[in-house]
């Protein structure tokens, strides 16, 4: 009689109203809190494409002054991923241990420390450590995306997170702009310095973006995670659901084997793959258009071939320090050609939220194949210029996508390590890219194309066959869904 008298006060305590952070998110909706962090974390995007595009618009200036041949002067850009491939693994697991925000926070401090360090490099090889420090400290730039991710209600992330990529064009064609007035002028260590700025104005605004709440309730911090919310909730005038925080407490966190497991297997290969082939394609690209805009390079109306249009430029490149700096219409075609990356956003946002992430990204590592064969068709300058916007279009797209899928197929207690390793492998693409395309194109362009075109091929078959379609799917907390979790706590009380 007793037990029966205590059954309601149980079944009492069962029925409590319970909600997740994911659902809390979704009550809450897309607000100011929302239109600040896109533009605080989306602004990682300005400082992480400054300094990885500044060895572009400096490798000129540097060749000259320490009188560096061609594969010095690559060495330095295969240095920088380098630095990038190994810290993002350890930015990864740290950031699914510790905290996105600390990790963001801790590779900006070192990210901006070395590349004003880099602005007194005192000789090539100083120059190359430096640089290899300044991509360790970019790695960590993605944990913003991450925080973006899981701070988005489901319907908006397909529309804002492309929207990024508005950020790293603007980081892109700035670093460019810099360069045609700054190197000519005052020399490159201030070009360095002056990139180096964005990223520490940067580190005194991040206090105004909290650490991610889905990082907290994993972790057992319901209760920061709850004042999070609950200061979003206000900042957006909206409200908060009823009841009590309730979520999972998941001790075992970034851990490598966990992408292996059977249930993530498949597709953390695959997303590996496609990975790898977006670096490749991307870096590719950008190295193909130094090839063949800096040296204007055009077919020949007569033999089909392509032919140097300056004798003198010819002679430049069989000695052993080639130096050529920047003319202004150099800068030009580099402006032209980085404002492509935006021309297909509008219909990317269409295709992933539309179409899917899978079928989306198919699309575009297929569309990426096509255009990387039509640069062997003989063209003018101009069709070959056309040909580079819309293969920058289309290799930007890829990443657009591949961040969003990577972002969303993983639950939080892997999050930021699958994106953090697939950002790490991502860079052994663009470490192989310079040798086909500075090396193996000067050889036998059309086989150089060939391959590009093909790694892109493969890619797609990838992309299309992914086991997982994300899209209208809520982030995942754990190896369970959020609503089978909370019926099974709900079953132990």
């Amino acid at each position: 009689l007793h037990v029966l008298e205590q059954k309601p006060v149980t079944i009492s305590e069962a029925e409590q109203k319970t909600f997740t952070v994911a659902e809390a998110v979704e009550t809450i909706g897309f607000g100011r809190f929302h239109i600040a962090l896109f533009m605080i974390m989306g602004s990682t995007g300005v400082t992480e494409a400054m300094e990885i595009m500044l060895i572009a618009v400096v490798s000129p200036v540097i060749r000259c002054e320490w009188q560096l041949q061609n594969w010095q002067v690559a060495l330095v850009t295969t240095m920088v991923f380098f630095g990038y491939m190994v810290s993002s693994v350890i930015f990864g697991v740290l950031a699914d241990r510790y905290g996105r925000w600390k990790i963001l926070f801790f590779s900006f401090i070192w990210g901006g420390y070395f590349s004003l360090l880099t602005s007194f490099s005192p000789s090539y090889i100083w120059f190359v450590f430096l640089r290899t420090m300044v991509g360790c400290g970019v790695s960590g730039h993605a944990q913003g995306l991450i925080i973006k991710t899981e701070f988005l209600p489901t319907k908006y992330r397909g529309y804002m997170l492309p929207l990024s990529q508005v950020f790293w064009l603007t980081g892109s064609l700035l670093i460019i702009g810099l360069a045609s007035v700054i190197n000519p002028t005052i020399g490159w260590r201030w070009l360095v310095r002056v990139a180096a700025l964005p990223g520490i104005i940067l580190i005194l605004v991040f206090k105004f973006i909290p650490e991610s709440a889905r990082y907290n309730v994993s972790c057992g911090n319901e209760k920061a995670a709850l004042a999070t919310l609950q200061w979003i909730a206000k900042m957006n005038r909206s409200v908060m659901p009823e009841g009590k925080l309730v979520e999972p407490v998941d001790q075992k966190r970034g851990r490598l084997k966990d992408l292996m497991n059977p249930k993530y297997l498949r597709t953390t290969l695959q997303i590996w793959i496609i990975w790898l082939t977006i670096s490749f394609a991307y870096y590719g690209v950008i190295l193909a258009s130094a090839e063949l805009l800096e040296k204007n390079l055009v077919c020949s109306t007569e033999g089909g071939t392509v032919k140097e249009e300056t004798g003198d430029t010819f002679e430049g490149i069989r000695s052993p320090c080639f130096c050529h700096l920047f003319a202004p219409s150099d800068y030009q075609i580099m402006f032209i050609s980085t404002v492509g990356e935006i021309a297909l956003n509008p219909l990317n946002i269409l295709g992933i939220n539309f179409l899917g992430r899978r079928l989306s990204l198919t699309i575009t590592l297929g569309c990426t194949a096509v255009f990387l064969l039509l640069l062997n068709i003989c063209t003018s300058n101009v069709g070959l210029i056309g040909f580079l916007f819309m293969l920058r279009a289309f290799v930007a797209a890829n990443f657009n996508t591949i961040y969003i899928y990577t972002a969303e197929v993983y639950p939080t207690p892997m999050r930021a390590l699958g994106l953090g390793i697939s950002g790490s492998l991502c860079r052994i693409g663009a470490m192989t890219a310079p040798f086909i395309a500075q090396v193996l194109m000067n050889a036998s362009f059309l086989g150089a194309l060939c391959l590009f075109a093909s790694v892109c091929v493969v890619g797609a078959i990838s992309a299309f066959t992914l086991p997982i379609e994300t899209k209208g799917r809520a982030l995942q907390v754990g190896n369970f869904s959020s609503v089978f979790q909370l019926k099974l706590l709900l079953l132990l009380k």
